[in-house]
């Protein structure tokens, strides 16, 4: 009972925060303001394109505005890639097996970007989102708006985390973001990280199918998450909060969606949502989700409205899925990391006797 105890304890303890105090406010305003422009406009339901496109503004947290430059713009290459494929895939209205394999395959591959280039918040989750969000989106326009707004955003957000250096004008040359080698123990490393990413989200995306969910890309996606932690431990605990964070943010859809708001209402918390789930984020990952699951439900739900009852129901659903799936993966590539580990310890033994 006392570890189950300390295990609640640690579900729900709030880490401190780092030195960057103005990220929540300077990431927040990058995703509500290209969204108020869009909502004064009378294009609500492109939001979802523009948040997507703003969320690059999330990385370098805590760096010097040369470094975070080069970090959101690393950033920005990978959230775009999957904008971009999944608003294409969506105009092919291409079948979800391929959409399945499609969406493994840049998993696989946003994992050996991420983990190269060091992203914080790491992993490939929100590239994999994006792809899988757009390409459930029925084609609302020509593909160019709806990556134009996207680009716009990214670039938006980006120069609102810069401005900062105007006040310092400080910048280091040769200065750059470590990266990390494709060589060696480092390239083996990665390739079993974006192996495990491939078999895990394709495997949720696969049984979401089997089992008649119309969407699965938000069972891919939960299953990205386990992942994103270093250690076995912290997968696990990530997966959890997956589950717990979601189904409250579920309860605070269902409250926001009960009075059957119209679009003007469904659009003013996505603005507003932002701002607590970057304070969030890197304090408690469950917390967070309480506000970033009703946040991309209802502009989803803008771009491509569906019964209230299904939207709340398939995503508990996929969510559980999801994660269930990750934290199996892990636990399967965990076993298999200690077995190798094991026979190398044996052979080593044997070779000094």
């Amino acid at each position: 009972m006392k570890r189950i105890a300390e295990y609640i304890r640690g579900t729900l303890r709030l880490e401190p925060t780092d030195d960057d105090r103005r990220a929540p406010l300077r990431v927040g305003l990058g995703v509500a303001i290209p969204s108020l422009v869009l909502l004064l406009l009378g294009y609500e339901q492109f939001i979802i394109y523009a948040v997507f496109g703003a969320f690059c503004g999330m990385y370098g947290r805590g760096e010097a505005h040369q470094l975070r430059l080069i970090h959101q713009l690393q950033a920005a290459v990978l959230l775009l890639s999957g904008v971009v494929i999944g608003v294409m895939l969506a105009m092919l209205d291409t079948p979800v097996f391929a959409l399945i394999a499609i969406e493994a395959f840049f998993a696989a591959v946003g994992s050996i970007i991420a983990d190269r280039a060091r992203m914080r918040p790491g992993g490939p989750f929100f590239g994999i989102f994006a792809l899988g969000a757009c390409a459930s989106v029925e084609p609302l326009a020509p593909p160019w708006i709806p990556i134009g707004i996207s680009v716009l955003a990214a670039a938006f957000a980006i120069t609102l985390g810069f401005l900062g250096w105007f006040r310092t004008r400080t910048w280091r040359a040769g200065s750059r973001r470590m990266i990390t080698p494709f060589r060696g123990p480092h390239a083996l490393a990665m390739l079993r990280h974006a192996a495990t990413y491939a078999v895990a989200v394709a495997s949720a995306g696969l049984i979401g199918v089997l089992i008649g969910l119309d969407h699965a890309y938000w069972a891919m996606a939960s299953a990205a998450v386990p992942l994103a932690a270093a250690e076995l431990p912290g997968r696990i605990a990530r997966g959890v909060h997956r589950v717990l964070g979601t189904f409250s943010g579920l309860i605070v859809t269902a409250l926001i969606l009960w009075p059957d708001p119209s679009p003007l209402w469904l659009a003013i918390p996505v603005i507003l949502l932002q701002f607590p789930t970057e304070y969030l984020m890197m304090r408690n990952y469950g917390f967070a989700l309480t506000f970033f699951t009703p946040m991309i439900l209802l502009m989803t739900q803008l771009a491509h409205p569906i019964p209230r009852s299904t939207l709340i129901i398939d995503r508990g659903v996929e969510t559980l899925l999801g994660a269930v799936v990750g934290i199996a993966v892990v636990l399967v590539v965990g076993y298999g990391g200690r077995r190798r580990a094991q026979m190398r310890s044996d052979k080593g033994g044997r070779a000094e006797a």
